[in-house]
């Protein structure tokens, strides 16, 4: 393989990026107005940041309905695929949203494999943000990046990250595998065991949503993310 084959690709993927709720479910959620525009209902400013970021990746995919529908950045057998709005739905009722989680899953999986067959390697950035507090819990990060410890790539590419963002704010709290470990079930880790070791790397970013004014992001933070992944891209 050249040294030109092993130049990664990036795709990116944003599973929380909106609330929506389609209209045959809409009696499920009567009076969860507030709810769906919490983080319960949706990574708050994780789809504006996506959108400022996917122009440097190859390929990129994004999810529009609400992970209180169903949870795209689980596994089917978790408990956590369906929330409780959507608990004893009929199969017949499920089918469209398992329709667009297998879609949404295939899709990218798909583009993947394109990539790999193009350079060798690819690296997904998996989208996210996460909520300053939870069950009391005041969480001590900015930014968060998820990786496997075991894959010594991802490893190297998020400690290249964080050392770029440091440089350019060096006031921003950079945590590895915070506020969740990168080895938890998410999308990333499917991934991980679908497609080769040498071949694939999968990050998940993770932004705190102080940084997020209705639904958007900090302009300053998502230039920092741009430019310190340009950088480590280009590395």
């Amino acid at each position: 393989m050249s040294a030109q084959r092993r130049v990664p690709l990036l795709v990116m993927s944003c599973e929380h990026g909106g609330n929506v709720v389609p209209p045959e479910f809409a009696g499920r959620f009567k009076g969860a107005t507030g709810v769906l525009r919490s983080h319960r209902g949706l990574d708050i400013g994780a789809a504006d940041l996506f959108d400022h970021l996917r122009p440097l990746a190859k390929s990129s995919i994004i999810n529009r309905i609400s992970r209180l529908c169903i949870e795209l950045n689980r596994s089917a057998d978790s408990k956590d695929w369906l929330s409780p709005y959507m608990q004893g739905a009929a199969p017949e009722e499920l089918a469209p949203l398992i329709d667009l989680y297998t879609r949404y899953r295939h899709t990218f999986l798909s583009s993947i494999r394109q990539g790999i067959a193009r350079s060798g390697r690819v690296v997904h950035v998996s989208v996210h943000s996460f909520t300053p507090e939870l069950n009391g819990k005041v969480r001590t990060a900015d930014i968060g990046l998820l990786f496997d410890p075991g894959r010594p790539d991802e490893a190297r590419f998020c400690e290249d990250w964080r050392a770029a963002i440091r440089w350019r704010a060096p006031g921003l709290r950079v945590r590895m595998n915070y506020p969740y470990k990168g080895t938890s079930d998410g999308f990333t880790t499917t991934l991980r065991t679908i497609l080769p070791r040498r071949c694939y790397s999968g990050i998940e970013l993770e932004v705190n949503q102080c940084f997020a004014r209705k639904e958007r992001m900090h302009p300053d933070l998502k230039e920092v993310l741009y430019a310190s992944l340009c950088e480590v891209l280009r590395r």
